[in-house]
């Protein structure tokens, strides 16, 4: 037996649901589909938000007759308001970060089609800002989202040069099962979105490193 659901015209689990005769089964389905839609629109916020608070500080920064000095300033006084008024995520490295996530990603929320691109987690596009290089910066975006790398996978990559070993080898399948091999205990941990730091303080949950992987789920 199948038995989908009246679409709500929404684009929520509902209208993905297709019930079968096999309820626990079901149930999994239904408890993986929140889960995922869950994480994407809490990513999506976190990385608009830390996008939009990087425009601010570039627009404002063009206002200072001495941009640099200007710039600093502006950070230095954000970063302690903010971080009376909303906890410690907003560090002068982290301003400095979502201003840089501006400079890099300008159109990151635009494209030819004017349809939205995917986007990976803010963790992820704060390794991205450690590479210097543009052509390895897009090369290691875009294996992130084809590959589904998690952020310790991505950190790993990078850290290990992986982008420069597999241009210079001649044998990439060798260079690439090593990797995944590697890496493979990164892409089991299912709570690596919520158990990551930023994502509590952005949902306002208390700072505490001794969450168990129980009071999380």
């Amino acid at each position: 037996m199948e038995n989908k659901l009246i679409n709500t015209g929404q684009n929520s689990i509902m209208d993905n649901f297709i019930e079968t005769d096999d309820i626990l089964k079901d149930m999994r389905q239904i408890i993986e589909s929140s889960q995922k839609a869950a994480h994407q629109a809490v990513n999506m916020t976190l990385v608009q938000r830390n996008w939009m608070m990087g425009y601010r500080i570039a627009s404002e920064e063009l206002h200072g007759e001495k941009r640099a000095e200007y710039g600093t300033k502006i950070i230095k006084k954000l970063s302690k308001e903010l971080s009376t008024e909303y906890g410690k995520g907003f560090t002068k490295t982290n301003l400095y970060n979502f201003y840089s996530f501006y400079k890099t990603y300008p159109e990151i929320f635009h494209s030819a089609s004017g349809k939205s691109q995917p986007i990976l987690s803010w963790t992820h596009y704060r390794i991205l800002l450690q590479v210097k290089d543009e052509k390895a910066r897009e090369w290691y975006e875009k294996e992130a989202l084809q590959q589904a790398w998690s952020v310790r996978t991505l950190q790993r990559n990078v850290s290990s040069q992986y982008y420069y070993r597999m241009l210079q080898t001649q044998k990439k399948d060798l260079v690439e099962n090593e990797m995944n091999e590697l890496t493979k205990e990164y892409q089991n941990d299912k709570l690596e979105f919520i158990k990551n730091p930023v994502i509590a303080e952005f949902l306002g949950m208390a700072s505490n490193t001794d969450f168990t992987e129980s009071d999380l789920e």
